[in-house]
Parts: structure tokens; C-alpha cells; sequence
């Protein structure tokens, strides 16, 4: 405005300015704020210029008309078409012309009426002239809006393609899948450290920063014998996507060539290696075939075993009939068929224990009631073996959710496992711990121990390490607790003992006591 205001020149005496011109395409390219803070400066501007009555006429119409008009249009402006926008701008300003010639016929009659042809010439080519001025400036408006909303998008353009950069990059990190970038030379573009930590017999010790830029090649020795190299070539040669699996040095891997391509003109710009460590899926899958097939035979003889518990009831029964009735020299032999019978029936016991995975009923119940329970037991055992037993129970151990048959089961097979193991004098101790997280019982005896390699198969069913054992306590002991929601482990030296650990999740079986209370 203050630039139209020292473009002024004068008709005898009559300013002609253009300070309408910032005043409307200001006013409606700026919005309302704007338009109330030009039309001060414009009535400031016109105070300190006017120097006769024509000028309130100038200041009456624009105050009238211009500004309501522009006010009007001072929201919607932007969304019209450029055509639109032109109409408005020219009409405004044939508008505002109309006003000043009114303005300038006053003058000239009043003031000056002696203007000469010349003069009312130079009035009408500014009045001209005003409309070329309207029109490049809301051209050159048009373009300053334009170049600044192209920077807007691609400022939004560039930011959104930062973070998709970001996320893509953050995604190929965190991936457990071995990524290779290259571009269409074969030169490393990108390396996530699972495909360094997959290949590093391919790498050395290089480090990612080393590896970028470097042509692939350094990889392998001979396309034809490295499956990474082969799946570049021809990744890098149009094939979309080439699958292969590779087994070396006893890892499974499944190897993935992907062809990248540019969108728009289909013009192959790279490719991409993906590596993927299929060694533990493998075996998983192996291992659930194998259990499958496993929990089919236990279900088969679990229906076989309860079967054959009927007859031998009844051989049982006339064993005993048989003892009986023959003489006294030959009771002894039926006996030895008849304990044979019951060890027989408690193997199927167990067995049946083992692999029937059933509901049981628990109650709250303290632990240490049930260790004094069978406590005669384990006595007269010990005393039978010449052996000793201790306790070692602590004070605030809570009440847990507990099947006491079970429990008692299990106690009494750690036990006896214990006593197994010991000779004569051995000494066999259960002590009780209470924890924040857990309830721990613990069953240590100082027998011989339990070589290394042979504890991690202590819970297979059937194995042993008796030579009369059936292999089923311990995985009965396990079972047991997998159904109480807790674990079982075992520690053990040779020549020093064994110790096993029975440990009673308390926060779980707070839970489960919860849920039973709300039931009933």
C-alpha cells in the first residue's frame, strides 16, 4: 500500500494513486484480519493525502461498497476459479473507478472547472491502466499462492515419504528375516545385521558400514555353487521372485531372490535377497509330527492297558484261591506270581496316570498337613533302608489349591526316588520355602547323583535310571504339576546329590482359587 501511495501523481491538484489495488487483492487473498488492518492504513493514508471535499467521497464509497463486497468474498475467494477470480478483481475495480470518477467530476467542477481535453485524457488512461494493474497483480498473486502451495505439498509430500522411509527401515531392522539390497549393478545398497549375523561365514567380521557399496560378489566365490549369488543373477536378470532351500553345515534356510522394478516404467532398478533361518521351525514341526504320533499310541495303550487290568484281576484272584488251597511248600511261588501281578497293575496305574490328561478337583489345603500325612510312611521306609529322614518346613507357608492324592503321589515318589539312591546311613531331607513369586518344596538326598548328560532325559516317559525302574514316576511327578500350574526341576552332582525343586506358582494359584470361589 505504501508503494501505491509514492506511485501517486497528480491532475491539477487531483492525487491519482493505486493504493486500491494492495487494498483489495490484499483484502481478499489475506482474509478478514487482514482486511480490517489494511482499511485502517488506507483511511490513515487517505487523511494525511486529502486536501479537499472529494476525497470523503472517495472514502464513502469504499467504505460502502468496496469493503462489504470485499468481506464478502474474503472466505470463498481462494476456491474459485481462476476466471471467477478475474470477474471479481475487474469488478471491483470498475467499481472503485466509478467512485473516483464521481470524486473527480466534484473536483473538477468545484475546484478546478477549467481542466483542459489533456486532462480528462490522463484521468481516463490511469483509469485504464488501473485494470492492467489489477490484472497483474492478482496474476502475480495467483502465482505466489500457487509456488506456495506447491512447496506446502511437497514439503507434506516429502515428509510423508521420510516417514514411510523411516518405518520401512525400522521394519527391515526388527525383522527376523536376513535382508539384501542391491541396485541394478549388484552393489549393497542395504544389509540388516540378521542377514550379517546369517551370512557371517560369508562376511567375516565385516561391519554393516564396511559391506555398503560393495558389489555382492564379494559374498561367494562361483554363482554356480552359492544359491545367494544364483538368486541375484537372476533377480537381477527379470525372474519376480526365485525360492530356494539350502542346508548347510546343519541349518535350514529358505533363500528368496526378489526382482525390483521401477513402477512407472518398468525398468528393473535392483533386487533383493531374503534370508530366513528355518532350522528351529523345522524341528518344531518334526517334534509336533513326532508328539502327534505319540499321544496317538499313548491314547491307544491307555484303552489297551485298562483292558488288560480286568483279566488280570481275575488271574489275581484265583492265584490267590490257588494259594490257598496247595500245600504249604508251594505258597511261596504263588506269592511271588501274585506280587508280580501287583507290580504289573501299578506300572498300568501309573501309566494310565500319565496319559490321561484329566480334570482334577483341588481344595485350598496346606502343604505341610499333607507332608505330615504320609510322614509315618516315609519313616518306616527310611528305617527299612537303615537311613534318616529330616524336616525342614518354614513357618508362613500360605494354603494353595492342591489335589492332595495327587500331591501325596508325588511326594511320595521324589521320596522314594531319593531313598532308591542312597545306601545304608544316607539321610533324605524335605524342607519347604516360601518366595514372593512361588512356594518351593525342595526333596535333596546324598546319594550318588545323576550324571550330567542323563538329566535332561529324566522325564521322558520310560526312562530310567534304575535298573528295575519303569520310567514312569518321574513324568507322573511332572504331569501332576503341569496340571497345579507349576514346575519341577532337579539339580545334581556326582558323589555329592540330588535336589528336586516343586515349585507352586502363587499368583496363579491365587487366580485359580479366585475363579473356584466365584463358581461357587
Amino acid at each position: 500500500m505504501l508503494l501505491g501511495i509514492a506511485a501517486c501523481v497528480e491532475v491539477k491538484g487531483f492525487g491519482l494513486d493505486y493504493l486500491y489495488a494492495q487494498l483489495i487483492l490484499g483484502s481478499l487473498y489475506g482474509g478478514g484480519w487482514v482486511t480490517l488492518a489494511l482499511t485502517i492504513v488506507y483511511l490513515a493514508a487517505e487523511q494525511l493525502m486529502m486536501e479537499g471535499g472529494w476525497g470523503w467521497i472517495e472514502i464513502t464509497g469504499t467504505l460502502l461498497f468496496i469493503i462489504p463486497i470485499v468481506s464478502l468474498y474474503n472466505h470463498r475467494f481462494m476456491q474459485l476459479k481462476l476466471r471467477s477470480k478475474y470477474a471479481v478483481v475487474l469488478g471491483l475495480t470498475g467499481l472503485l473507478l466509478l467512485i473516483r470518477f464521481c470524486a473527480f467530476i466534484n473536483y473538477s467542477y468545484v475546484s478546478h472547472p477549467g481542466l483542459s481535453m489533456a486532462d480528462y485524457a490522463w484521468m481516463l488512461a490511469h483509469e485504464l491502466g488501473y485494470f492492467v494493474i489489477m490484472a497483474l497483480g492478482l496474476a502475480c498473486s495467483e502465482h505466489f499462492v500457487r509456488h506456495q502451495n506447491v512447496n506446502h505439498r511437497l514439503h507434506h509430500i516429502s515428509d510423508s515419504f521420510r516417514i514411510e522411509v523411516q518405518k520401512l527401515q525400522q521394519f527391515i531392522e526388527e525383522t527376523p528375516l536376513g535382508v539384501i539390497f542391491v541396485d541394478a549393478a549388484g552393489t549393497i545398497t542395504h544389509i540388516n545385521e540378521m542377514a550379517i549375523h546369517l551370512l557371517r561365514d560369508k562376511v567375516g567380521a565385516k561391519q554393516r558400514h564396511e559391506l555398503i557399496g560393495q558389489p555382492f560378489t564379494i559374498m561367494y566365490d562361483h554363482i554356480e555353487k552359492d544359491a545367494l549369488g544364483r538368486l541375484l543373477y537372476q533377480a537381477l536378470n527379470g525372474h519376480k521372485m526365485t525360492t530356494e532351500y539350502v542346508q548347510e553345515m546343519g541349518k535350514i534356510y529358505v533363500n528368496t531372490g526378489v526382482c525390483v522394478r521401477d513402477i512407472q516404467n518398468g525398468e528393473i532398478i535392483g533386487a533383493a535377497i531374503i534370508a530366513h533361518d528355518m532350522t528351529e521351525l523345522s524341528r518344531l514341526r518334526d517334534e509336533i509330527g513326532r508328539m502327534e504320533r505319540l499321544s496317538l499310541v499313548g491314547q491307544m495303550a491307555a484303552s489297551i492297558t485298562h483292558e488288560i487290568r480286568n483279566p488280570m484281576a481275575v488271574i489275581r484272584g484265583f492265584v490267590q484261591l490257588m494259594r490257598e488251597r496247595s500245600p504249604d511248600h508251594q505258597r511261596e511261588y504263588y506269592r511271588i506270581v501274585m506280587d508280580e501281578l501287583d507290580r504289573a497293575n501299578s506300572i498300568i496305574s501309573d501309566f494310565l496316570s500319565l496319559a490321561q490328561n484329566r480334570v482334577i478337583e483341588k481344595d485350598s489345603q496346606s502343604l505341610h498337613d499333607i507332608i505330615n500325612e504320609i510322614l509315618p510312611l516315609l519313616w518306616a521306609d527310611a528305617n527299612m533302608r537303615g537311613q534318616s529322614l529330616e524336616l525342614k518346613l518354614a513357618e508362613d507357608v500360605p494354603k494353595l489349591l492342591l489335589n492332595e492324592k495327587e500331591m501325596k503321589q508325588l511326594i511320595l515318589n521324589l521320596a522314594r526316588n531319593g531313598m532308591e539312591a542312597m545306601d545304608q546311613h544316607g539321610v533324605l531331607a524335605l524342607e519347604t520355602h516360601t518366595c514372593e513369586q512361588f512356594v518351593e518344596l525342595r526333596v535333596i538326598d546324598n546319594g550318588s547323583g545323576i550324571p550330567q548328560e542323563k538329566l535332561e532325559h529324566l522325564f521322558e516317559p520310560f526312562y530310567t535310571t534304575k535298573s528295575h525302574g519303569t520310567g514312569l514316576g518321574l513324568p507322573l511327578c511332572l504331569s501332576i504339576m503341569e496340571r497345579h500350574g507349576g514346575v519341577i526341576q532337579v539339580e545334581s552332582q556326582e558323589g555329592v546329590g540330588t535336589t528336586f525343586f516343586v515349585r507352586f506358582d502363587r499368583n496363579r494359584n491365587a487366580l485359580e482359587a479366585a475363579a473356584a470361589l466365584s463358581r461357587s
